[in-house]
């Protein structure tokens, strides 16, 4: 019960800096751009409403997951968060479909059907982001220089990264 409520203040907090932050977003009014703040002030707001939602109605015994859930959630944020800085340095293609065979496999531990998933879905969202929603800016692949790699994954270590 306490543990639902710690949860839910936290996810409280983080959605409310979350709407901060989004708030600070710099559009144009008459452009009538206004996605890029609607949306996550959107997607701020559901979090505050499911975290007051736990928080005034917790439930009374929480089954938390076993060590090994904790273990493959860590393992999943450590890959997005990798797959998030290498996008740049090595374009779309390559830590996608890394990203997407790994996260494959922790579903199904399958070895051969997760590297052909994560093959055909960093394919297929390159075909629909480019081709099909026109999304120009996309880069399939990029060969790096060893001091751009290092420099996209210093970002991921404290004081030494972090532009």
């Amino acid at each position: 019960m306490a543990s639902d409520r710690i949860f839910g203040l936290i996810t409280l907090i983080t959605a409310v800096a979350y709407i901060a932050a989004a708030t600070q977003i710099q559009t144009n009014f008459f452009s009538g751009e206004y996605l890029p703040k609607l949306f996550p002030i959107l997607i701020g707001s559901v979090a505050a409403i499911c975290s007051l939602i736990i928080i005034f109605k917790p439930d009374p015994e929480p089954d938390w997951p076993a060590s090994w859930t904790w273990v493959s959630m860590a393992i999943a944020v450590f890959v997005l968060a990798v797959y998030a800085v290498m996008l740049k340095p090595l374009g779309f293609l390559l830590p996608t479909a890394i990203a997407a065979g790994i996260l494959s496999y922790q579903i199904s531990f399958r070895p051969f059907p997760s590297v052909l998933s994560g093959i055909g879905l960093s394919i297929g969202l390159l075909v629909l982001f480019k081709y099909a929603l026109g999304l120009g800016n996309i880069v399939a692949y990029r060969i790096p220089t060893p001091a751009k790699l290092w420099d996209a994954f210093a970002i991921l270590i404290p004081f030494v990264g972090g532009h």
